[in-house]
């Protein structure tokens, strides 16, 4: 290599470096038509790396979470819409849809969650707006895709879960319980945000885009292959219980009323870590627990055994003997030990934003740390209509334009 290829790959290490400083989705605009979660929660992990969300919502009642708490503005709303901006419009009218396919004509990503069939009837379907913005990353999400029986049926998260038998792996049938988080929702989002980011460095700086679909049922039974990879390769019908028995993976209440749990994983050290912390070492040398296959098939005597010991100590007593024995184990927190915990506080996760009428509220940050980029910058959820006005004059409205809008009640 000559001097002048060595300056160059100087040139271009250093190049590099820059990029990879500040927002790294700085520049890149998207279209959000979508609402609840799958959709929000996408374009929320693209808001948390910067790049610039405009929300397109229904004039006068918005996002339907607005509706979950007082003022328009609830905490199930604000937590998969932070840092994007309002526009409040009806797309039931000609100029609200013109207003539309002027922003997707200048945006770089378009995510919608309608049944299919809803954007054709706004005039937003792809091959529309593959037609005036060739460069555009369109990405659908809807319950059941496009195509195939279910296509037209309403899809909601618990019904993902439920058909996609991720709540077969984690309820038990004898009792059947809905999950305290909306599992498939936030799944289908991470998948949305992750084909987008594909869509986007496969289109590069000059080349044109791509659609990508996915759905509940497709993206939370993709989140299931490990546990459908098992059942292709042995024919057995995998239920809750499955995985804790081949992970060696535990849960105990201590005798203060503590629940925690232990996960054994395929390491000995661990399982004779856990025998030294309960005083058990006798244990080592039963034949039902010699090896980690033993242990899969007697889990329910171990678990028994175990249980007793257990309920003889407060929890905090038994995770300190865990750790010294170093041995995977945690508590099962609530939502207020979360926050209490040093490890988490640690993390930063909880940014405080401040909008300039709503005030401060706090709010769980990304699950991502990026070098050189700052996540507590991520503006405030937008308060329904905030940023209308703003939004159209970046599309070319003036200022009378606007107003008509206004006066005829399309924004």
């Amino acid at each position: 290599m000559g001097h002048s290829d060595r300056s160059l790959s100087n040139v271009a290490a250093a190049t590099a470096v820059a990029a990879a400083t500040g927002a790294p989705l700085r520049g890149v605009r998207v279209l959000e038509l979508a609402s609840y979660v799958t959709g929000p929660y996408a374009s929320a992990l693209l808001a948390d790396m910067g790049a610039d969300v405009v929300k397109v919502e229904e004039r006068t009642q918005g996002d339907p979470f607005r509706g979950w708490g007082k003022g328009g503005y609830s905490p199930t709303f604000r937590s998969v819409n932070r840092g994007k901006r309002s526009l409040a419009i009806d797309l039931r009218t000609d100029a609200g849809r013109e207003a539309a396919q002027a922003i997707a004509d200048r945006a770089d990503v378009l995510i919608e969650n309608y049944r299919p069939g809803v954007v054709d009837r706004l005039g937003l379907a792809y091959a529309s707006v593959r037609a005036r913005n060739p460069r555009i990353v369109y990405c659908s999400i809807s319950g059941f895709g496009s195509s195939g029986p279910y296509r037209d049926r309403p899809g909601y998260d618990t019904v993902g879960q439920a058909m996609s038998g991720l709540l077969g792996l984690l309820t038990d049938f004898e009792a059947p319980k809905a999950m305290g988080i909306s599992l498939s929702d936030h799944i289908t989002g991470i998948f949305a945000c992750t084909g987008i980011l594909a869509a986007l460095v496969g289109r590069g700086a000059t080349g044109p885009g791509r659609r990508l679909e996915t759905s509940l049922l497709q993206a939370t039974t993709a989140f299931v292959a490990e546990n459908a990879a098992r059942y292709f390769d042995d024919g057995e019908v995998p239920s809750r219980a499955t995985r804790a028995r081949i992970a060696q993976a535990y849960a105990f209440v201590g005798g203060d009323g503590g629940a925690f749990v232990i996960h054994l994983s395929s390491p000995p050290k661990f399982w004779q870590g856990l025998t030294e912390a309960v005083g058990r070492t006798d244990l080592r040398d039963d034949p039902r627990f010699v090896d980690r296959a033993a242990r899969v098939h007697h889990y329910d005597e171990l678990q028994a055994i175990l249980d007793g010991i257990f309920a003889t100590e407060p929890r905090r007593t038994w995770l300190d003997r865990l750790e010294a024995s170093d041995v995977p184990a945690g508590p099962i927190n609530r939502l207020d030990e979360v926050f209490d915990d040093p490890g988490v506080q640690a993390l930063d996760l909880i940014q405080t934003v401040v909008h300039p009428t709503a005030g401060p509220m706090r709010l769980v940050g990304s699950g991502v740390t990026l070098e050189g980029h700052d996540e507590r910058t991520i503006g405030p959820p937008p308060r329904l209509g905030e940023h209308s006005e703003a939004i159209l004059r970046e599309v070319g409205y003036t200022d009378e334009a606007i107003a008509g809008l206004r006066a005829r009640e399309v924004i």
